[in-house]
């Protein structure tokens, strides 16, 4: 049966979508054009008709998921980020979870498209986060985004620190639990400075 235009676009965001997730867990070392066209439900020969290469996938499909990302961030503030992303439910759920945690390690010896689509990815989590965060119009944009990158690379660092240790040991939730109090801490200390430079409404 001849398939559509359309349903191969569908066929192909699946693969994208699916080696995205397998990427998260595994690696991209971790996961083969094999096993990955058979969790997509394709056979591996159905890979060439979409890419040209595994490596064409991995810049895709780490894209895909960095937009994802910054997409699922647009609603929250700054301090509800810390507390969604700094926890043991993302530490633990890696698939579903930040392509940043879960592959800046890699990606750093990848070559440079890979290494451009998380400049892009990061650089648009930053935006993001800026604009949940900068609740007046006046405020200073250069620091506020100084701010959002300290934030993002705390959190970050405490999630890759946290899965490096063994699933079960306490120190896996302590750099958690450490993180987290001392990000959110800051925040406030932050928002109390700027409250008191601002001074008391006339």
């Amino acid at each position: 049966m001849r398939v559509t235009k359309a349903q191969a676009e569908q066929n192909r965001a699946h693969i994208v979508a699916t080696a995205s997730r397998l990427f998260r867990e595994r690696g991209y070392d971790g996961v083969g054009v094999a096993d990955l066209m058979a969790e997509a439900g394709f056979t591996h020969g159905g890979f060439y008709k979409h890419f040209r290469s595994k490596a064409d996938l991995m810049a895709e499909a780490s894209a895909n998921g960095l937009s994802r990302t910054a997409s699922l961030t647009e609603a929250l503030d700054i301090a509800e980020f810390v507390e969604h992303y700094v926890s043991r439910e993302h530490r633990d759920g890696r698939g579903e979870g930040c392509t940043i945690a879960a592959l800046s390690g890699d990606a750093a010896r990848q070559p440079e498209d890979i290494k451009t689509e998380f400049a892009v990815g990061i650089e648009s989590l930053t935006t993001a986060l800026q604009a949940g965060g900068d609740a007046s119009p006046d405020a200073d944009r250069r620091t506020a985004r100084a701010t959002v990158i300290d934030v993002l690379a705390h959190s970050v660092g405490a999630i890759m620190l946290s899965r490096a240790c063994p699933d079960g040991s306490p120190l896996a939730d302590e750099i958690l639990n450490v993180c987290r109090k001392e990000i959110l801490a800051s925040l406030a200390h932050e928002d109390g400075s700027q409250s008191a430079a601002e001074g008391p409404a006339s």
